[in-house]
């Protein structure tokens, strides 16, 4: 006998269908994904990238390591941080002198006039940049060796104004970045790739992401993203307005989260849930039906138990395309037998996202304005 009934029962059911329509709509998308230009041969655009810099975080110096050693013919790196007295500092000093011919240099931005320091730290980096492409990687990310050349095969077209590229969460050893980890890998990617099969590349994800200097000035550079959370969604949702287009390339590079326990890790993915929900407010909403696994395992002992064990194996091949084929994400491979936790964590984390506008980053409180704006909480 079911333990569900009236409003739970034809909620989970909802849900449930309506996620086995998103989860048709993921496969095609990896199907149906759009021709790439292929870029002329010798397209290699002089390229700076931009390290904003906060802390000494685990696997730092690797990381950083990774862009020193770029097959790639001219490029400059710029680092930022707030304070010369920034572990993260040493860090940067130890590589420059380790590679003293690859052309970088460390800034200390100084205190931000604004609320989103990273934005502060790329608009210093920009003023110091040669080359009018500009790349903007975050610490936690680790490159191959290709990785600008995926990059600058975007701007083969004129008519791109910023691109971004798949991530693969690589975890520490807790439970609670682990789970994370086969979120980003299997949920959150699904989602961009269906948002691009409706809609088209109208975002860029913060991790990794690329900007034409031309566009960045028609938008008042990186101060005009000053004053939101979100800026890396803000970077390539603007794109359109002023003429270009947003490309989501297919280079993958790992972003490697950390360990984090279970209260920073949810601070953390709750924070970044409530600037989601206030910058797409209806989308966010949507996101229910982009995971309906948990509605569909409580379906198990009701007479919709087959639309249930449906969902379950479109969840499967999901993960075969997006994880295991796109990705090409080892992790997955190994827990997949944990993507059902991961689904039920995700959940409690939309759900609580569903509510509040206060946030915890870098130390400070914020409220979050219904435009994604950040304001200062009053003591």
């Amino acid at each position: 006998m079911s333990v569900l009934s009236g409003a739970a029962y034809a909620a989970c059911l909802a849900v449930a269908a309506g996620g086995l329509l998103f989860y048709i709509l993921v496969i095609i998308s990896t199907i149906r994904r759009p021709p790439r230009r292929s870029p002329p041969a010798g397209h290699t655009p002089p390229l700076t990238i931009l390290k904003p810099l906060a802390g000494l975080e685990e696997g730092l110096e690797e990381n950083l390591r990774t862009f020193f050693e770029q097959d790639y013919p001219e490029y400059q790196i710029l680092f930022a941080v707030r304070e010369a007295s920034d572990p993260a500092a040493a860090v940067v000093r130890r590589l420059l002198e380790r590679y003293p011919h690859c052309p970088a240099e460390l800034l200390v931005a100084g205190e931000p006039p604004c609320p989103n320091a990273k934005v502060w730290s790329l608009s210093a980096m920009a003023s110091r940049a040669r080359h009018s492409i500009l790349v903007v990687s975050d610490s936690d990310i680790r490159a191959d060796a290709g990785y600008l050349q995926g990059i600058a095969a975007e701007f083969s077209d004129p008519g791109v104004g910023v691109a971004t590229c798949p991530y693969r969460a690589v975890p520490g050893p807790s439970l609670w970045s682990l789970l994370e980890a086969l979120t980003v890998n299997t949920e959150f990617w699904s989602g961009v790739l269906v948002a691009r099969l409706v809609e088209g590349v109208r975002f860029a994800v913060g991790p990794t992401m690329a900007l034409r200097r031309e566009y960045l000035e028609a938008i008042g550079g990186f101060a005009a993203a000053g004053d939101y959370l979100a800026e890396d969604y803000l970077l390539g949702r603007w794109a359109e307005r002023h003429g270009y287009r947003a490309a989501l390339g297919d280079h993958v590079v790992d972003h490697c989260i950390g360990h984090a326990g279970f209260w920073t890790n949810w601070k953390h993915r709750v924070r970044w849930a409530r600037s989601t929900r206030r910058s797409r407010p209806w989308g966010y909403l949507g996101q229910i039906f982009t995971n309906p696994l948990p509605f569909a395992l409580a379906l198990a002992a009701t007479p919709a138990a087959p639309l249930g064990a449906l969902v379950a194996a479109g969840r499967a091949a999901v993960v075969a395309a997006v994880s295991f084929r796109l990705l090409r994400d080892p992790l997955t491979r190994r827990y997949w037998w944990l993507i059902p936790l991961a689904d039920l964590a995700s959940l409690v984390v939309w759900a609580l996202g569903l509510f509040g506008d206060s946030v915890e980053w870098r130390g400070r409180r914020y409220r979050l304005s219904r435009d994604g704006r950040l304001v200062p909480a009053r003591p």
